[in-house]
C-alpha cells in the first residue's frame, strides 16, 4: 500500500511522514522528490520550472514505488506535493495499473497558519520564499484536491496527532 500525503509546501509533509513510518508495521518513507533530483543531471538540456514537468519523473516515481514494495513489502509513505491534476492522474493510474492501493491525503491548513508555519521553520530556511510563493497553486488546486482525497485540517494539530489520524483510518 502506498500512503500519499499531499499538501502545499511547508505545510508538514515531510515531518508527518516520519511519525506517520514509526506508527505502521512494515512501513518506509520514499521520498520521490529525489527521482527529480537522479534526473536533473539527464534532462538538464530540457528546462522546466519543476521536475514533475518531466514525464518521465512521474512514470519513474510509479515504477521505482513498484518496484520497492515487491522487493520489500510493506507501506510506503510518499510525502511529495502535486498540485497539477493530469500529473495525479497519471501517478494515481499507473499505481492502480500496478495493483497498489493508494491512499491519498491532503495535509491542510488555513493560508495564515500556513505562513506562520514557514516563517517560523527552522530547518529549510533557505526555501522560505519559495513556500510562500506556491500558496496560490495550492489555493488553485484545492477543488480537485478536495475530490481525490481525504482532506486533513492539520491547523490544531500536530504532526504526531496528524500521523495517528492517518494511521488510525489505515487497515491493519
Amino acid at each position: 500500500m502506498i500512503i500519499w500525503l499531499n499538501g502545499t509546501f511547508g505545510v508538514g509533509k515531510t515531518t508527518t511522514s516520519k511519525e506517520l513510518a514509526a506508527l505502521l508495521p512494515d512501513a518506509r518513507v520514499f521520498d520521490s522528490e529525489t527521482v527529480g533530483y537522479m534526473l536533473r543531471h539527464v534532462l538538464n538540456s530540457v528546462p522546466v520550472r519543476d521536475f514533475q514537468e518531466w514525464p518521465p519523473w512521474r512514470g519513474l516515481v510509479v515504477e521505482t514505488a513498484a518496484q520497492v514494495l515487491d522487493f520489500v513489502g510493506g507501506v510506503l509513505v510518499i510525502p511529495q506535493s502535486v498540485l497539477v491534476e493530469q500529473y495525479w492522474e497519471e501517478i494515481h493510474a499507473g499505481l492502480a495499473k500496478a495493483g497498489i492501493p493508494v491512499r491519498h491525503f491532503v495535509l491542510h491548513t488555513d493560508p495564515d497558519t500556513l505562513a506562520q508555519r514557514i516563517e517560523g521553520d527552522t530547518v529549510e530556511t533557505g526555501a522560505r520564499q519559495w513556500r510562500l510563493d506556491h500558496i496560490p497553486r495550492y489555493q488553485d488546486a484545492l477543488p480537485w484536491l478536495r475530490r481525490e482525497a481525504e482532506v486533513i485540517d492539520t491547523t490544531h494539530l500536530s504532526p504526531t496527532q496528524v500521523a495517528q489520524t492517518i494511521a488510525a483510518s489505515v487497515p491493519s
